[in-house]
């Protein structure tokens, strides 16, 4: 089975950001001439994240990060000294993966559907590892 491995960089400049990541995959996927497979999008960080929602309507972005702030207030008597658990606890509903099939060598989204990367603690420097495997 054939495999591909890319690194993309993402510099947030907010302290909470969803980020379009689906160009740069899909760039990566078509460089890679895989036609048949699957796209793993895995985001090595433990206050950011990874999700697949609408992308064509920005205020869908700023209602899901409204609700997870409702949800997951910054300052809320947690014990981590860091500062920072409203992040880490974001990460976890969002989750570090996704995995999207690929057919005739394109991602196979819905017509409406994005990849974000979710910056939970930021701006920051970070990762997002995209591995492309045949078959």
């Amino acid at each position: 089975m054939d495999t591909y491995l890319h690194v993309l960089e993402v510099n947030t400049s907010a302290s909470e950001q969803f980020v379009d990541i689906t160009p740069d995959v899909h760039k990566f996927l078509s460089q890679s001439d895989v036609q048949e497979g699957v796209c793993l999008v895995y985001v090595p960080h433990t206050t950011a994240g990874v999700t697949i929602n609408e992308g064509a309507d920005p205020s869908v972005v700023e209602d899901i990060l409204m609700q997870l702030n409702k949800l997951i207030p910054w300052h809320n008597g947690y014990r981590h000294t860091e500062g920072n658990s409203a992040a880490h606890i974001k990460s976890l509903l969002t989750g570090a993966e996704k995995t999207v099939p690929v057919t005739g060598g394109k991602l196979t989204l819905g017509t409406w559907q994005k990849i974000f990367f979710c910056e939970f603690d930021g701006p920051r420097r970070r990762k997002v590892i995209i591995k492309i495997l045949a078959g």
